[in-house]
């Protein structure tokens, strides 16, 4: 959890003792005592309700790191949830007991040059949940910032506030890439984050979407979700000119932004082939740690490569998108799972697995 935490055999507060999911090992999750801290004055105590599974849960689960973060002790999961008040802070004056909120995940130190200039999100100092040495967030109780904790409208499910965590890195690609009413865009990738990226370009305006992926289902469920077209890929590189072809045809006109959620060799080269002159390719996914690129052609036609890390200010968007109908999360949850032992392993697996599921929740 953001604020920190440690195991400990005793309950809280000679209360119920309060359960989190530990990765414990490689493959391994435990569910077992979470201490949690003080509450300090401008803190809430939250009753987790509804936590999601990301990628890079996974990853952390199957390698023990992902990028330059590496899981050297037992940590708890989870970043992505919902919840509801159950004890606030001296100073907290916007939020009761009782209230549902959905949190932001990353508690950064507004003291730096990237928080005070609004970038919080490039914060060195930034605690975020499930990033390791942090824990997370699967687990009964967490305390957390009441800044950091959205009250969700009436008409606003816990699932769909634990989604505002995967729908804010669309919002905030949108965002970051310029995707406006006029905006013709291109999603490289239908897993989640594609799917989301795909949900808010068409919530900010974009007029005509076209998605790309590998795979049969996923493309079928991106058409369900409101993509105008979608186009099968390979895997390889050889065909990256004849599928920009393909891509182009099925947009049907210039390809203003290109959102690549996979960040692959293939997928940035085909994004910087399809895009007009004088576009936009944002990366949002970190498949590849490094890359070779025909960077030379991109940057004869000034094509613009703009980087995107998690968000900043999206979670008060996310709720307006979500609760207006302009965006519907709710077919994107595919399985749902219970708080057990047994269940954490079956749930992480399927996630892991792929096939049908999209988002894996838990219903604490």
């Amino acid at each position: 959890m953001g604020k920190g935490g440690m195991s400990a055999p005793e309950n809280q507060d000679g209360g119920e003792e309060n359960m989190a999911a530990w990765l414990v090992g490689l493959n391994t999750l435990r569910i077992q005592p979470f201490k949690l801290p003080p509450l300090g004055p401008h803190d809430v105590r939250v009753r987790m309700k509804a936590v999601g599974i990301c990628g890079s849960d996974v990853h952390f689960l199957k390698t023990l790191q992902l990028a330059h973060f590496v899981v050297k002790e037992p940590m708890v999961i989870g970043h992505e949830c919902a919840g509801v008040i159950e004890e606030i802070g001296g100073e907290v004056k916007t939020l009761v007991p009782g209230d549902r909120v959905a949190l932001e995940p990353g508690i950064s130190c507004w003291r730096c040059d990237h928080c005070r200039g609004g970038r919080y999100n490039m914060c060195p100092e930034m605690k975020f949940f499930a990033t390791p040495p942090v824990h997370g967030s699967l687990a009964n109780q967490v305390v957390h910032p009441a800044n950091l904790c959205f009250k969700l409208p009436d008409n606003v499910s816990l699932e769909e506030g634990a989604m505002c965590e995967p729908l804010s890195v669309g919002v905030y690609a949108c965002r970051r890439a310029g995707v406006g009413p006029g905006t013709r865009v291109l999603v490289m990738g239908a897993g989640p984050i594609g799917l989301v990226a795909m949900l808010a370009a068409r919530a900010f305006g974009a007029p005509r979407v076209v998605i790309v992926d590998v795979d049969d289902y996923r493309l079928s469920v991106a058409k369900q979700l409101g993509a105008d077209e979608t186009v099968k890929v390979s895997n390889n590189m050889q065909d990256v000119p004849e599928e920009v072809e393909q891509i182009r045809k099925a947009m049907g006109a210039e390809i203003d932004v290109s959102l690549d959620c996979a960040g692959f060799n293939k997928t940035m080269s085909t994004a910087l082939g399809a895009t007009r002159a004088g576009g936009r390719v944002g990366l949002v996914g970190l498949g590849h740690k490094e890359m070779t690129l025909p960077l030379a052609p991109a940057a004869a036609r000034e094509v613009d490569i703009i980087g995107i890390f998690r968000y900043t200010n999206t979670w008060p968007l996310c709720l307006e998108f979500i609760s207006s109908g302009k965006i519907d999360v709710k077919p994107l949850i595919t399985h749902r799972f219970g708080f057990s032992e047994q269940e954490v392993k079956e749930a992480f697996e399927t996630s892991a697995h792929g096939g049908t599921a999209i988002k894996v929740m838990f219903n604490l």
